[in-house]
This record gives C-alpha cells, sequence and structure tokens, in this order.
C-alpha cells in the first residue's frame, strides 16, 4: 500500500487530471451526490483538501433536459427525472451522468445543445494528475442505475424504474415506472431494445399551431429554395436518394461541427442534393443504408437553403427504406405509418 502511495502522487491545484475510477461528484465534502464520474475523464484540479479534491468539470448537455433559473451562481438546473449525459462535445463521448436537480454553469450554446461547468468534490483516490489515461469504463458510470431483468421478448423493470436512453450511450428519452413490462426488440450486450407506447396530453391548438405540425407531402425542394424563411419548422416528407453518410466540417455553419447528416438527392428531374441532419437514435439505421438506395424520410426544415450550397437541411425524424421510386417496394406506394 505504501508503495501505491507512492507511485500515485497526490493531484496538485491548478494541474489537470484524469480520473482513474467511476467515482461520485459531490457538490460538498460528503455532500449530496451531483454525479457519476466516468473512469478516464479529464478534469483540472482547482483545490485540495484530504482525502478530498476539488475539480472542475465541463462538458455538453443536451438542452431539453436542462431548465433556466434565476438567482445566484448557476445558470440551469438539469431535469430530466432521471438525470443526463455529460459529453465530451456535441453527441459525444460521455463523460458523467448528472443527477437530477444539479445547477450549472452555462458557457456556450449550439443547436440542441449547452456546454456547462461545475466545481465539485470527489475522492483524492479516484483522480490521478495528467490527462492521458485511456478511457475504457464510461458505460459502467453512466448506465442506469437500476439493472433491468432479462427474460424471453418482454423484461420487467427494476423496482427503482430505469431510463430509457435514445441509445446505449444516449440521452434519457424518458423513465420507465417500477414494475412495467416493455416489450424487447433486440439486444446488444447488457442493452435491451424496447417499445414504448402510449399516450401524451396535447392542448387544442388553434389553426396556425396545427398546420405547423402537418407533413407536407406536395412541397418540394425547390420550393424551400425559393422561399427558405416560409417553411423553416415545418414537416416535410420527401423520397431521396442516399448518397453518403457524411461529417460536418467547421466550415458548414448550419451544423455543429462533426454532427453526421446525410448527403442525400431528389426524385426530380434536377435531381436536387439534400442533407439531413441524423440525431444519435437513429445513426446506426443510416449506417445499415447501401449507396444509391431510395429511402422515405420525414423531417423538419432546419434550413430551406444552407448558407455554404443553398440545399436544404432537414432534421431526420423517420425513415423508411425502399427502391426506384415506381417500383413495388418505393415507400411511397408502400404508405408511411
Amino acid at each position: 500500500m505504501l508503495a501505491a502511495l507512492i507511485a500515485a502522487p497526490a493531484p496538485v491545484r491548478g494541474q489537470p487530471a484524469t480520473v482513474t475510477e467511476a467515482g461520485e461528484f459531490r457538490a460538498e465534502t460528503n455532500g449530496p451526490i451531483l454525479a457519476t464520474i466516468a473512469a478516464g475523464s479529464a478534469m483540472v484540479v482547482e483545490s485540495v483538501r484530504p482525502p478530498w479534491v476539488q475539480v472542475r468539470l465541463e462538458g455538453w448537455v443536451w438542452a431539453p433536459s436542462l431548465e433556466a433559473r434565476e438567482g445566484g451562481a448557476f445558470d440551469l438546473v438539469v431535469a430530466a427525472s432521471a438525470g443526463e449525459n455529460l459529453r465530451s462535445e456535441p453527441n459525444g463521448r460521455v463523460l458523467a451522468r448528472l443527477a437530477r436537480g444539479t445547477l450549472l454553469e452555462e458557457q456556450q450554446r449550439r443547436p440542441g445543445w449547452v456546454r456547462v461547468r461545475r466545481l465539485g468534490w470527489m475522492r483524492a483516490s479516484a483522480v490521478a494528475q495528467g490527462s492521458g489515461a485511456a478511457v475504457g469504463r464510461q458505460e459502467a458510470a453512466v448506465a442506469p442505475q437500476d439493472p433491468i431483468a432479462r427474460g424471453g421478448d418482454w423484461l420487467r423493470v427494476g423496482r427503482r424504474g430505469g431510463a430509457i436512453l435514445s441509445a446505449p450511450d444516449g440521452d434519457t428519452l424518458a423513465l420507465a415506472v417500477a414494475g412495467r413490462e416493455l416489450r424487447v426488440l433486440a439486444r446488444q450486450g447488457n442493452w435491451a431494445r424496447v417499445r414504448v407506447e402510449g399516450w401524451t396530453w396535447v392542448p387544442k391548438v388553434s389553426a396556425e399551431e396545427a398546420a405547423d405540425t402537418a407533413i407536407l407531402a406536395d412541397v418540394a425542394p425547390r420550393d424551400l429554395v425559393a422561399a427558405p424563411a416560409e417553411y423553416r419548422g415545418r414537416l416535410v416528407s420527401w423520397r431521396l436518394q442516399f448518397i453518403s453518410l457524411e461529417r460536418a466540417e467547421k466550415v458548414r455553419t448550419d451544423f455543429y461541427e462533426g454532427e453526421p447528416f446525410v448527403l442525400a438527392r431528389t426524385a426530380e428531374p434536377e435531381a436536387r442534393f439534400v442533407y439531413v441532419a441524423v440525431p444519435p437514435e437513429r445513426l446506426a439505421d443510416v449506417e445499415r443504408l447501401a449507396p444509391l438506395e431510395w429511402i422515405l424520410v420525414v423531417g423538419r426544415v432546419r434550413t430551406g437553403a444552407a448558407a455554404l450550397t443553398g440545399s436544404p437541411i432537414l432534421d431526420l425524424l423517420e425513415l423508411r427504406r425502399g427502391r426506384r421510386p415506381g417500383t413495388p417496394d418505393d415507400p411511397a406506394s408502400a404508405g408511411f405509418p
């Protein structure tokens, strides 16, 4: 034990450090737990109070899981009932799982994401000076707390409930009630993809608001290019030919840097190009597409004319695979649920 202590000196104030094992991030020494930090996450040591160190945690959080607050030193609070992931970048590696109610300082915004910061305390034994440690155990740190019992094509949620995520390392969509039976669609290691069906209260809306939720099947990409402001935020349904899955460079200002998107072209005679931004939960489906395959997409218009190319950009909501328009397997002829 003495040799281990000599080999692993305590972190020094102001120096970068790495979490060597998954650990609790607290508001004060022995105080409320704010987050569970993944092994390999890098941070900066702010102060030392043996056996504790105060560290600065920074990263990106999915904006819908946060709420604004007034007063005090913090701008935001984690509002998602099951907490939310803190990531190295939008859709990036998971650094920590933030608990519901954790207060945060806002640093920066991008579409759909907020960069935040928080000071907190960790056991010094879980933190090593330096930032070169490999990342390999983050999943254990951020998985939902109550494991879900396995069994056949159905599973029962554990006694403390469980978070339903958009992907194994994705963001929280809902909280499953303890004891609820869920249908299993697929399995991946210790993860199960489940089907959730139900009803949500939707107050009566005005005719104008109802129009914004209608899917426009008779609007072509050329219409968006001609009047981009008119169609921003509207839903459209298009047949597209998949060309490739790309990652946005910094010069594409209508995306955040590194955001995955589909490069596709339309079935119109002029074969106009269209970009379709892909959310994390849809990425695996898109990765299975073959070049030149025909697809039917439902998407929300991010912009009718991208700043760099002048082409429409959609945010992907639904995707169906098909063949060339006019064939028996054309998705348009099969309908769209």
